[in-house]
């Protein structure tokens, strides 16, 4: 099941920000880097959930609520976001998550983003991402996203290897990846694809055949990500029953230096820890923005979003989620106003996966004492540190990236 909601304060029902935490276009409060607005439009609906995931999804039998009333819903948080953040920039980014964003048809995700650019305006440049099942996807479909204003598709793969994805719970069929990626090419999209290394069962050899795989469809964009087994999950129950292993921290560290070895040969380069892009464009400026604490809006039941130093949360559960809506009040089920201490580390904790690295001057003191240790330690990149007084991780730092943010968070 879905993992529980964060504690914090008690939001206002009708979703005010404190004073001056949003000063309109400018951003927020003196002192804070303005950043770009970003939406999130969370679709929680998925065919079948699967068994490692604990993100905020329900089949339809579920979910208690229908598409049709998820979607009015959906507008109204809009209608929300448009009013608490007066005289807002066009937005930069819009991400469709979820769940499969692609159950719903094409015109639905095309009405919504147009809804999205009827409140806010979109930046000439805009990022347009749709999270996609494989097995959902057509030509006609992928033609019609990028018709209506979509510039990019994230489509999960996470195997070629057939007995992983059974592992996985991932019913897609290989075959319709590759055709998703060469469509979406053809309709002008970008095109990224998601793997999951660390199953159990899954070899070094089957890593290395679905990284090249991946690679054979000439992506824009590859993401990599190890498996982590979450508590209430049913891979979590298998595991713990001992019908399957644990991951290995050595194997997933293989696992990682292989795909970083692979992908780099192939021409990608890293930009964050679990991320590569052929060209420095293709990155996902969406991601991006979580990564340098920018201003997002999450719409959706479970979304999260942060605003100038503000984080909040909505109700998880889809009925739940329409009907506060309905009722004219905010979805959101609580708050947390970051601490200058807090919004420190977590610049620190964020800015530190980044290939354009961690400027040291912005460190406090005890954080730069840490530096020539880092260096000898082979964990940071002496040339970026000594020269550029920036802390990027080497590929060793990357794979022990919580050492790096321990030793500059003591």
């Amino acid at each position: 099941m879905p993992v529980a909601l964060p504690e914090g304060e008690p939001a206002p029902s009708d979703g005010t920000l404190p004073a001056g935490v949003w000063r309109g276009a400018g951003g927020g409060p003196p002192g804070t880097r303005p950043g770009p607005l970003g939406i999130y439009l969370h679709v929680p609906y998925c065919l079948r959930r699967c068994g490692y995931c604990d993100f905020n999804t329900y089949t339809l039998a579920e979910a208690g609520s229908a598409p049709t009333d998820f979607l009015d819903a959906a507008v109204a948080e809009l209608d929300l976001a448009r009013r608490v953040l007066t005289d807002p920039p066009p937005v930069a980014t819009v991400f469709f998550g979820g769940g499969t964003p692609t159950m719903l048809p094409a015109a639905t995700l095309v009405s919504l983003l147009r809804r999205v650019a009827d409140r806010f305006g979109l930046d000439p440049d805009a990022e347009i991402t749709t999270e996609a099942n494989p097995d959902t996807l057509d030509p006609a479909y992928l033609q019609e996203l990028a018709a209506g204003g979509f510039t990019r598709v994230s489509l999960g793969m996470q195997s070629a290897k057939p007995h992983v994805l059974a592992v996985l719970d991932r019913t897609h069929r290989h075959d319709n990846v590759a055709a998703g990626v060469a469509a979406a090419r053809a309709a002008g999209l970008a095109t990224s694809v998601d793997l999951i290394y660390g199953t159990p069962g899954e070899s070094l050899a089957d890593w290395a055949d679905t990284v090249r795989s991946a690679v054979a469809l000439e992506p824009d964009h590859v993401s990599a990500y190890a498996l982590v087994v979450e508590d209430g999950t049913a891979l979590a129950a298998r595991v713990s029953r001992g019908e399957l292993p644990g991951p290995d921290d050595d194997d997933e560290a293989a696992k990682y230096e292989l795909a970083d070895r692979l992908l780099t040969e192939a021409g990608y380069a890293w930009y964050e820890v679990s991320n590569w892009a052929r060209r420095p464009q293709d990155a996902c400026r969406h991601n991006l923005a979580y990564w340098d604490g920018a201003h997002w809006w999450g719409i959706g039941p479970g979304a999260h979003s942060h605003v100038g130093g503000v984080r909040w949360w909505n109700v998880k559960n889809p009925a739940t989620y329409v009907g506060r809506l309905a009722r004219g009040e905010s979805p959101a089920a609580a708050r947390e106003i970051l601490t200058g201490e807090q919004r420190y580390a977590e610049g620190v904790l964020l800015q530190v996966r980044l290939s354009t690295g961690l400027a040291i001057d912005d460190l406090e003191p005890a954080g730069r004492e840490s530096v020539a240790g880092l260096i000898a330690d082979g964990l940071v990149d002496a040339r970026e540190a000594l020269a550029g007084r920036r802390l990027v991780p080497t590929l060793r730092g990357r794979l022990l990236i919580d050492t790096i943010v321990h030793r500059l968070l003591p």
